[in-house]
């Protein structure tokens, strides 16, 4: 029987990081890390510590921690023409890193061996010879990245396979061919892998692919298909130019519709939270529309297919999302029926029979608020206030008596922004006011400063985006505009919608049922635990 197991080599904490707008610091790294390890990743390559002192630093600080499943790479370069590796600077920094394995790249294209390196072809498959042999005598496992081979493959198939020999004989563990430019299409990646494995039988073969003509999980699937069992890429795809390969969709794909080993079941329901963790740490907003780990992947919208999902999930749905993490979702709009409805109210834990009547009024307020901008896909806070109030469900535990809002500018160019606030709650006039660093900060201070009185776990809760959206640009500064907002709670999270022609009126909106859902459900919430 074929070997199914798969080698899993992570590199978002050095290819990663060489993509526009990401930047890790050690610390960063290190939490990244931790979180691959328990995920059961075999490889993570830490970076490049002969390029700067950052990662280095990383390299120091792992060399104090147990990785219980992975084992930590540094990555580097053959060595220089003309160096021993003895007196190599980059060759010297890997074995400074005290890593147990290390990845080294080399030229497989001859037009880079004459181009970029200036070299002849014996030379440099010397270079990849002396450079992989002094790290095994070093005790390293070492994994061999031939860069550009697909390329070079073309150009030259018998000098790349000559350049992987080198390696080979060298006492690569793994020999990674790379498509680079990231523009090999699968059919050419299929039938040049099956080469290779023919050619170094006793040697595993690896895929590192580059995203650049949209196919690199297409081109990794091609690979593994066709014998390559150690797989490199990056979480959420991040990487210079397009992108490395999504590890977070060659993942499941490989393992829950091919059948190959990756990860362990409870592993693969770590992947969503994975994928969300990677994009905070590097401060990226997370790509809704990513397929398997991301928000939109099981969303649904229109009104048959929530009917039919109610009914039966495989109706619209390619995989359970729980396997790996991730959860279904109903949207409601414009184009939301009862199906919609009836799926959010049973969500909400509302009682079903008490509210089916009210139903279709829901329906027709949901439509007649989107066609005066409201937009509840993203403001599910909102739209559980608004099916709490038709139904019965909701209580008012506070009411604006009135607000005012002043900004102020002194001749130091100062700004000054204060709100001041009427509430009534419990039965009490509560009048305050608040300082804030614009009107809207002002007025959230203000807000929570009426309400802490009464509700002092207003605290709890903090406010985490606050977006707004012109929605008639032809109008101008008279234009109606929507604010969303986004507030958290010990990692609970919801959003909601604001409409106005007056920014601050609909930011009020926006804050006004950000406070009332999280009052609602705390409420509900200490009702069930009495």
């Amino acid at each position: 029987m074929k070997n199914r197991s798969i080698d899993l080599f992570d590199t978002t904490l050095r290819d990663g990081t060489q993509g526009e707008g990401i930047s890790l610091s050690s610390e960063d790294k290190m939490r990244i890390a931790k979180k691959l390890d328990q995920v059961g990743f075999n490889y993570i390559e830490g970076g490049w510590p002969g390029s700067n002192p950052k990662d280095m630093d990383f390299f120091k600080r792992a060399a104090d921690h147990t990785f219980e499943h992975a084992r930590l790479v540094a990555f580097g370069s053959t060595m220089r023409h003309g160096n021993t590796p003895q007196t190599d600077p980059n060759i010297q920094a890997l074995v400074r890193a005290e890593t147990p394995a290390v990845s080294i790249f080399g030229k497989t294209w001859r037009f880079h061996v004459h181009k970029a390196l200036g070299i002849k072809d014996e030379d440099n498959l010397n270079l990849i010879r002396q450079s992989l042999s002094y790290m095994k005598e070093n005790g390293k496992e070492v994994i061999y990245d031939a860069e550009h081979f697909f390329d070079g493959y073309k150009d030259h198939p018998d000098y790349a396979i000559a350049t992987l020999r080198s390696a080979a004989e060298a006492g690569a563990s793994a020999l990674v061919l790379c498509d680079t430019n990231g523009g090999t299409m699968p059919h050419e990646v299929s039938e040049i892998v099956r080469h290779v494995v023919s050619e170094f039988p006793d040697v595993t073969i690896g895929i590192h692919a580059h995203n650049d003509g949209e196919l690199a999980v297409a081109n990794t699937i091609a690979a593994v298909e066709s014998g390559c069992r150690h797989v490199q890429g990056t979480i959420n795809g991040y990487g210079e130019r397009c992108g490395n390969v999504n590890l977070c969709s060659v993942i499941p794909n490989l393992q829950l519709k091919l059948g190959y080993d990756c990860i362990a079941p409870e592993q693969m329901e770590r992947l969503t939270s994975l994928s969300h963790f990677v994009s905070e740490v590097a401060n990226v907003a997370p790509f809704d529309h990513q397929p398997f780990v991301g928000k939109s992947a099981f969303a649904h919208k229109g009104g048959i297919h929530v009917n039919a999902v109610m009914k039966n999930p495989s109706t619209y749905e390619h995989m359970k999302p729980e396997v790996i993490g991730n959860k279904r979702r109903v949207l409601v709009s414009d184009l939301s029926g009862k199906s919609n409805i009836q799926y959010k109210v049973e969500e909400l834990g509302i009682d079903n029979e008490k509210c089916a009547e009210k139903i279709p009024e829901i329906v027709q307020t949901l439509k007649k608020l989107e066609n005066e901008g409201y937009q509840f896909e993203a403001a599910e806070g909102s739209l559980d206030l608004l099916i709490r109030k038709i139904t019965g469900e909701w209580e008012d535990l506070f009411e604006l008596k009135g607000f005012r809002v002043i900004i102020e500018k002194d001749e130091r160019d100062e700004v000054r922004s204060e709100a001041t606030i009427r509430l009534m709650v419990n039965g009490e006039l509560e009048h305050t006011a608040a300082d804030g660093n614009g009107p809207v900060h002002a007025l959230d201070s203000a807000l929570r400063k009426a309400l802490c009185k009464f509700y002092p776990e207003v605290d709890q809760m903090q406010l985490s985006d606050y977006k707004v959206r012109v929605l008639n640009e032809k109008d101008g500064t008279h234009a109606r505009v929507r604010v969303l907002i986004d507030s958290n709670n010990n990692g609970t999270s919801w959003g909601t919608v604001g409409v106005s022609e007056n920014i601050i009126e609909a930011s009020w909106e926006a804050l006004m049922e950000s406070m009332a859902y999280f009052l609602q459900h705390q409420k509900i919430t200490i009702e069930k635990e009495a």
